[in-house]
């Protein structure tokens, strides 16, 4: 559970000055991500043109895995800020739920690169699996996959005997869950595997789009299109391994700067985890021009609706 290293603090009580400003940060920004979220899920569902378009129900998914992983990690992050603890019956769903989104965003991306590419060089004879009323197909194994992933890390790790799970409180940080060696190994290998194997992927549907491109003297706008999509998925990709420089960046902050260790955490869960999952759909919902219109829509009724204070 790497993205949830980030939170480890000091087992002291933290400044409580300290404290209010970072939860002032952070929770004003995650009220505005999941409002910002809702909108678009409700103007996905009231138009059917998103619906029966497999790349508009793949971004779908990747807001709902985001939502649900700035959840978890917000909850966790609150926790261990207040130095609340849980029993491990509450504290291992958590970082179940934390660990298993973060896995599967990186096969969201990898699916919606990989639908690109279907539409591009299969715009009539497209796989069944990749039409909209078939993309669950492409879905469900991807949640499934990524919810192997931790419970075989959990399962391999070696636990008391004695400890019980209803009224055993600890600080809910993967490091005091799944701190074994075997566990870190193994959760090593998985991410640099599904990290390298998405990559190939990507750069891949990539190349091939941009070999197109130069190919085809008809409808380039959409190929081109296309492929400005696919380079967005590999900058997606860029933020998200920038979670596993943490450890580096903690080391050269704590090298240079003054700052105490919980300030640092905090600066790299803070750049690191939250600020890619809160800026993807903002960059999606202002690139796309169907979403661009209906989002302005939808905020131009807002602002219509509003009555003024003064007549």
């Amino acid at each position: 559970m790497q993205n949830l290293s980030v939170l480890s603090v000091n087992e002291t009580s933290p400044k409580s000055f300290s404290v209010i400003i970072k939860v002032c940060v952070v929770i004003p920004l995650f009220c505005v991500f999941l409002y910002f979220i809702a909108v678009m899920l409700q103007i996905f569902a009231s138009h059917r043109q998103f619906l029966d378009t497999s790349r508009y129900i793949l971004f779908a998914q990747m807001m709902i895995n985001d939502t649900l992983q700035i959840l978890s990690s917000v909850l966790l992050f609150l926790c261990v800020m207040g130095q609340v603890k849980l029993p491990l019956l509450f504290c291992v769903p958590l970082l179940f739920v934390c660990t298993c989104t973060f896995q599967n965003t990186t096969l969201i991306l990898a699916a919606m690169s990989l639908e690109r590419y279907v539409a591009i060089f299969y715009p009539l004879q497209r796989p069944a699996s990749w039409r909209s009323d078939r993309i669950w197909i492409i879905i469900l194994p991807l949640w499934i996959i990524s919810f192997i992933f931790p419970i075989i890390e959990f399962s391999i790790g070696k636990y008391s005997p004695i400890v019980d799970v209803l009224f055993t409180n600890m600080l809910c940080k993967g490091t005091v869950i799944n701190s074994s060696l075997i566990q870190e190994l193994y959760r090593f290998a998985v991410y640099v595997l599904s990290f390298a194997v998405v990559s190939v992927i990507i750069l891949f549907t990539y190349v091939r789009i941009v070999m197109e491109t130069r190919k085809m003297r008809q409808d380039r706008a959409s190929v081109s299109k296309a492929m400005h999509t696919v380079l967005l998925h590999g900058f997606q990709l860029l933020l998200c391994l920038l979670a596993f420089t943490m450890p580096i960046s903690e080391t050269l902050i704590g090298l240079h700067t003054n700052w105490l260790a919980e300030d640092v955490a905090f600066f790299n869960y803070f750049c690191f985890i939250l600020i890619p999952r809160f800026l993807s759909p903002l960059i999606y919902g202002f690139r796309d021009q169907s979403l661009k219109k209906h989002i302005g829509n939808r905020f131009l009724c807002c602002s219509k609706k509003r009555k003024p204070f003064f007549k």
